[in-house]
């Protein structure tokens, strides 16, 4: 027995050593990269830049619009997934959008460094808007590529925990680094340079390798062409269901165009708030876009399950309006009726655990600066030292740890861990608000506070406490998001990766900014002690949730006369 657990842990190792020679690993960690570095620069490195310029904080209000691109961005990922791009479509089915967005953002931040914010403020953030929609499409497509190449020599453990590696990177070269630049060299020069990057990622990205097996120039023709065998749904039922679902989302995406249209155009006592249209309005376009038509898609499959309204046999090819409707409900429907017939039941944990596993992370963000230096009262200097430049590395550490065990010990286990580390690290900081006597009495004992303290001008025994707890946070919040991106990965299809991707990413970020508006008004009524103990419990929530759903992937594996793989061996969904 001992005999064959080492044989197995040699092959991990083994395996995770091949993973990491691929060059698709390479070009993951620069599209990963490529992902982070547009999010950093346009939603938070431009403030201080339109800080310094003298821009008022209204305006720069309107900014923070942009980031609407990346809370919505499901509501285009289905274009992403169809539409080839003229003269583009040989790079292939992802690097068609990827390259191209990467070389728009290149192109937008250097003509960015070319402009004043305060006298051409309305070029400026007419440009930051379109990049904040390029970097959005770019994501999309990177997550799709990212499960479509993996195989079993780049797992999407690996890529998966590659990715965020990159990303992670990226935020602190677009934010800590930048700012730095900044200041010695100024703020055009900064972005001139980082658009350079951009520009220098996208060329090199016409090298990045394409997804093997299926040719991917046929699959889209394919999957439309089978929609008129026999034993497919009659069309006259896809085509009631795609009218129902196409008004669906456009209404949804009416209602956030038209909100965007006001925000910038109306005078600035009448434009809309952000925060309150995403609290207010952003659960309807939700229900609008993912649940109701997840219904939809539910009782269609539930209909070609019990052989009602098919096709008895195939029915002749079409063309003009048919089949314009033939390609609209593979590209918006099909994706949908895919998973939902896939999953079944078994959709309403999956969802459970994508809406409470990286929760606390996405809701605690906004209040984390005011905690700091608010209630802490720990200077930006030392907040920038804790957060920026030791908490990256300390998610850097975590990430590759979680790799390490995605492939060592499997990712079920390694979700688990994660989410039970990650919801146990809210306890460190429930003592921070406090006092820490508890962080700091641990420094001490294990001679951090002695490290930190040789830190010329701001290490002291306060700023170890600090530091060692953020450290803890964010390298369990590192095994947690290797873990939970990689099983995300996995279970959606490879045909329709782009829009179950981005569905389900989505509603990971959109439930935390849902939450950020309750969670203020707790802190402001009871304090962070309360608040860090309930989002402890939510944390630990979450891990019964992957409990039960680790079992119930065992059991399906089991009744379908799988054996379960090797630890870090990747089995996408086709």
């Amino acid at each position: 027995m001992a005999e064959a657990a080492e044989t197995k842990k040699i092959s991990a190792w083994r395996a995770l050593g091949m993973a990491l020679g691929d060059r698709k690993t390479g070009f993951m960690l620069l599209f990963g990269f490529a992902s982070g570095l547009p999010f950093a620069l346009f939603l938070g490195t431009l403030f201080a830049w339109l800080t310094e310029a003298e821009v008022d904080l209204e305006t720069m209000g309107i900014f923070s619009l942009i980031g609407l691109a990346y809370a919505f961005q499901f509501l285009w990922s289905p274009l992403i997934d169809k539409v080839n791009i003229p003269m583009l479509r040989k790079l292939g089915r992802r690097k068609q959008w990827i390259v191209p967005m990467q070389l728009l953002l290149g192109a937008i931040l250097i003509t960015m460094s070319l402009l004043e914010p305060r006298t051409q403020l309305g070029w400026f953030s007419l440009l930051a808007g379109i990049g904040a929609f390029a970097s959005a499409t770019q994501d999309i497509a990177i997550n799709a590529w990212r499960i479509d190449v993996a195989d079993e020599r780049a797992t999407i453990d690996i890529l998966s925990t590659v990715y965020q590696m990159g990303y992670r990177l990226s935020s602190l070269v677009g934010g800590a680094l930048g700012l730095i630049i900044a200041a010695r060299i100024g703020w055009p020069q900064t972005y001139m340079m980082m658009g350079g990057i951009l520009l220098f990622v996208g060329f090199v990205g016409l090298w990045a390798p394409n997804a093997s097996g299926v040719a991917e120039e046929n699959q889209g023709d394919e999957q439309v062409r089978a929609l008129r065998m026999a034993g497919e749904l009659n069309p006259h039922i896809r085509n009631r269901a795609l009218a129902l679902v196409g008004l669906l989302w456009a209404g949804a995406i009416g209602i956030v165009l038209a909100f965007m249209v006001m925000s910038m155009t109306y005078a600035p006592e009448d434009r809309p708030n952000p925060t309150e249209f995403t609290v207010n309005v952003g659960p309807w376009i939700i229900v609008a876009t993912i649940i109701l038509p997840a219904l939809i898609a539910g009782w269609l499959a539930s209909q070609k399950k019990q052989g009602k309204h098919l096709l008895s046999e195939d029915a002749p090819p079409v063309s003009g309006g048919s089949y314009a409707l033939d390609h609209l409900y593979r590209a918006l429907v099909l994706p949908l009726v895919e998973f939902v017939g896939r999953m079944g039941w078994s959709l309403v944990l999956i969802l459970a655990v994508v809406l409470t596993y990286r929760i606390c992370d996405a809701i605690w963000g906004t209040f984390a600066y005011p905690f700091y230096l608010g209630e802490l009262e720990y200077t930006n200097d030392d907040v920038a030292f804790a957060s920026k430049f030791f908490g990256v590395g300390a998610i850097i550490a975590g990430l590759a740890l979680g790799g390490l065990m995605l492939t060592t010990i499997g990712r079920m286990a390694t979700l688990l861990i994660g989410g039970i580390l990650a919801a146990l690290t809210n306890l460190l900081y429930a003592d921070m608000a406090i006092g820490g006597a508890n962080m700091q009495a641990f420094s001490d004992a294990v001679g951090f506070t002695y490290l930190i303290e040789q830190v010329p001008g701001i290490g002291d025994a306060e700023l170890a406490r600090l530091t060692i707890t953020i450290a803890f946070e964010n390298l369990a919040i590192g095994i947690a998001g290797a873990a939970y991106i990689a099983w995300l990965s996995s279970i959606v299809s490879k045909k329709f990766s782009a829009v179950q991707y981005a569905l389900l990413s989505s509603l990971t970020l959109l439930v935390g900014t849902l939450g950020r508006g309750a969670l203020g008004e707790m802190i402001e009524n009871q304090g962070y002690y309360d608040v860090f103990i309930l989002t402890t419990w939510i944390g630990l929530g979450a891990a019964v949730l992957v409990c039960i759903e680790w079992w119930r992937e065992s059991r399906s594996k089991a009744a379908a006369g799988i054996v379960a793989p090797e630890a870090g061996e990747s089995v996408p969904a086709e």
